[in-house]
Protein backbone atom coordinates (compact mmCIF):
# COMPACT_ATOMS: atom_id res chain seq x y z
CA UNK A 1 0.00 0.00 0.00
CA UNK A 2 1.31 3.38 -1.15
CA UNK A 3 0.35 6.02 1.53
CA UNK A 4 1.09 9.59 1.47
CA UNK A 5 2.00 12.14 4.44
CA UNK A 6 0.90 15.78 3.35
CA UNK A 7 -1.08 18.50 4.59
CA UNK A 8 -4.61 18.08 5.38
CA UNK A 9 -7.21 19.64 3.60
CA UNK A 10 -10.26 21.98 5.77
CA UNK A 11 -12.95 19.73 4.03
CA UNK A 12 -11.15 16.00 5.57
CA UNK A 13 -10.85 17.83 9.15
CA UNK A 14 -14.54 16.04 9.72
CA UNK A 15 -13.10 12.89 8.91
CA UNK A 16 -10.57 13.23 12.13
CA UNK A 17 -14.06 12.33 14.74
CA UNK A 18 -13.56 8.35 12.94
CA UNK A 19 -9.99 7.65 13.08
CA UNK A 20 -9.46 9.34 16.75
CA UNK A 21 -12.48 6.86 17.60
CA UNK A 22 -11.13 3.82 16.32
CA UNK A 23 -7.66 4.72 17.23
CA UNK A 24 -8.81 5.19 20.79
CA UNK A 25 -10.48 1.81 21.00
CA UNK A 26 -6.61 0.79 22.38
CA UNK A 27 -6.88 2.72 25.40
CA UNK A 28 -9.62 0.35 27.41
CA UNK A 29 -7.07 -2.41 27.00
CA UNK A 30 -4.41 0.21 28.63
CA UNK A 31 -6.80 0.88 31.30
CA UNK A 32 -8.36 3.84 30.77
CA UNK A 33 -11.43 3.24 28.78
CA UNK A 34 -12.62 6.59 29.58
CA UNK A 35 -9.86 8.05 26.98
CA UNK A 36 -11.44 5.45 24.39
CA UNK A 37 -15.20 6.73 25.12
CA UNK A 38 -14.73 10.65 25.14
CA UNK A 39 -15.68 13.36 22.65
CA UNK A 40 -13.70 13.59 18.92
CA UNK A 41 -11.25 16.76 19.20
CA UNK A 42 -13.32 19.37 18.56
CA UNK A 43 -13.38 20.94 15.01
CA UNK A 44 -12.81 24.30 15.77
CA UNK A 45 -9.58 23.57 17.24
CA UNK A 46 -8.30 21.58 14.52
CA UNK A 47 -9.25 24.46 12.38
CA UNK A 48 -7.16 26.60 15.08
CA UNK A 49 -4.24 24.14 14.76
CA UNK A 50 -4.53 24.43 10.63
CA UNK A 51 -4.31 28.34 11.27
CA UNK A 52 -1.28 28.78 13.66
CA UNK A 53 0.18 25.70 12.94
CA UNK A 54 0.66 22.73 11.32
CA UNK A 55 -2.40 19.74 10.83
CA UNK A 56 -1.06 16.76 8.47
CA UNK A 57 -2.53 13.35 7.30
CA UNK A 58 -1.53 9.98 6.21
CA UNK A 59 -3.50 9.43 3.31
CA UNK A 60 -4.11 6.30 1.11
CA UNK A 61 -6.04 6.91 -2.13
CA UNK A 62 -6.24 10.19 -0.89
CA UNK A 63 -8.70 9.20 1.98
CA UNK A 64 -7.23 10.11 5.53
CA UNK A 65 -6.64 7.05 7.61
CA UNK A 66 -4.13 9.04 10.32
CA UNK A 67 -3.71 12.96 11.71
CA UNK A 68 -1.65 15.12 13.79
CA UNK A 69 -2.04 18.59 15.36
CA UNK A 70 0.40 20.76 16.17
CA UNK A 71 0.83 24.42 16.81
CA UNK A 72 2.97 27.07 18.62
CA UNK A 73 3.05 26.68 22.09
CA UNK A 74 5.71 28.43 24.10
CA UNK A 75 8.10 29.00 21.42
CA UNK A 76 8.10 25.38 20.58
CA UNK A 77 5.70 23.44 17.88
CA UNK A 78 3.27 21.57 20.27
CA UNK A 79 2.00 18.05 18.98
CA UNK A 80 -1.56 18.55 20.67
CA UNK A 81 -3.03 14.99 18.84
CA UNK A 82 -1.85 12.13 16.96
CA UNK A 83 -3.99 9.51 15.95
CA UNK A 84 -3.78 6.54 13.29
CA UNK A 85 -6.95 4.24 12.31
CA UNK A 86 -6.21 0.81 13.70
CA UNK A 87 -6.54 -0.78 10.40
CA UNK A 88 -3.54 1.24 9.00
CA UNK A 89 -1.57 0.59 12.59
CA UNK A 90 2.06 -0.89 12.55
CA UNK A 91 3.44 0.55 9.34
CA UNK A 92 5.59 3.75 10.10
CA UNK A 93 2.59 5.92 9.95
CA UNK A 94 2.68 7.60 13.64
CA UNK A 95 6.56 8.41 13.22
CA UNK A 96 5.91 9.73 9.86
CA UNK A 97 3.63 11.73 11.21
CA UNK A 98 5.46 12.61 14.04
CA UNK A 99 8.65 13.26 11.46
CA UNK A 100 5.98 15.39 9.09
CA UNK A 101 5.65 17.78 12.22
CA UNK A 102 9.21 17.61 13.19
CA UNK A 103 10.55 19.09 9.97
CA UNK A 104 7.98 21.35 9.27
CA UNK A 105 8.72 22.90 12.52
CA UNK A 106 12.71 23.30 11.86
CA UNK A 107 11.63 24.61 8.68
CA UNK A 108 9.50 27.14 10.25
CA UNK A 109 12.07 28.17 12.63
CA UNK A 110 11.09 26.39 15.99
CA UNK A 111 13.96 24.94 18.07
CA UNK A 112 11.91 22.34 19.70
CA UNK A 113 8.97 20.03 19.81
CA UNK A 114 6.96 18.95 22.60
CA UNK A 115 3.72 17.29 23.81
CA UNK A 116 2.33 15.46 26.37
CA UNK A 117 1.52 11.71 26.45
CA UNK A 118 1.30 8.30 28.49
CA UNK A 119 4.85 7.74 30.40
CA UNK A 120 3.49 4.05 30.77
CA UNK A 121 1.94 2.68 27.11
CA UNK A 122 4.23 1.48 24.33
CA UNK A 123 2.95 3.64 21.69
CA UNK A 124 2.85 6.56 23.23
CA UNK A 125 6.12 7.85 25.62
CA UNK A 126 8.43 4.65 24.65
CA UNK A 127 7.30 5.19 20.76
CA UNK A 128 8.17 9.21 20.80
CA UNK A 129 11.68 8.64 22.56
CA UNK A 130 12.31 6.41 19.53
CA UNK A 131 11.32 9.41 17.98
CA UNK A 132 13.76 11.51 20.02
CA UNK A 133 11.77 12.70 22.34
CA UNK A 134 13.00 13.24 26.01
CA UNK A 135 10.70 13.36 29.07
CA UNK A 136 10.98 16.86 30.88
CA UNK A 137 11.73 16.91 34.22
CA UNK A 138 9.19 19.15 36.29
CA UNK A 139 11.56 21.05 37.37
CA UNK A 140 12.20 22.43 33.22
CA UNK A 141 8.53 22.88 32.85
CA UNK A 142 7.38 26.34 31.69
CA UNK A 143 4.21 27.99 32.43
CA UNK A 144 2.91 27.17 29.03
CA UNK A 145 3.53 23.55 30.14
CA UNK A 146 2.16 23.59 33.92
CA UNK A 147 -1.03 25.21 32.07
CA UNK A 148 -1.25 22.40 29.86
CA UNK A 149 -0.83 20.19 33.21
CA UNK A 150 -3.92 21.82 34.82
CA UNK A 151 -5.84 21.27 31.88
CA UNK A 152 -5.06 17.58 31.70
CA UNK A 153 -6.12 17.06 35.75
CA UNK A 154 -9.38 19.22 34.51
CA UNK A 155 -10.28 17.03 32.08
CA UNK A 156 -9.78 13.87 34.20
CA UNK A 157 -6.53 12.64 32.78
CA UNK A 158 -4.63 10.52 35.34
CA UNK A 159 -1.37 12.80 35.98
CA UNK A 160 0.49 9.91 37.57
CA UNK A 161 0.57 8.50 34.17
CA UNK A 162 1.11 11.58 32.20
CA UNK A 163 4.84 13.03 30.90
CA UNK A 164 6.10 16.12 28.89
CA UNK A 165 8.42 15.02 26.35
CA UNK A 166 10.69 17.55 23.97
CA UNK A 167 13.30 16.93 21.23
CA UNK A 168 15.74 19.38 19.81
CA UNK A 169 15.30 20.08 16.63
CA UNK A 170 19.16 20.71 15.45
Amino acid sequence: MNYLIRQAKPEEFQLFGAIEGAAGKAFIEAGLPEIASHEPTDIKFIRANARSGAVFVSVLNDMPVGFILAAPLDRSIHIFELSVHPDHGRKGLGRSLVEAVCDWAKENGSKAVTLSTFRDIAWNAPFYASCGFRIVPEDEWTPALLLAHYHEDDIGLPLDRRCFMRKELV
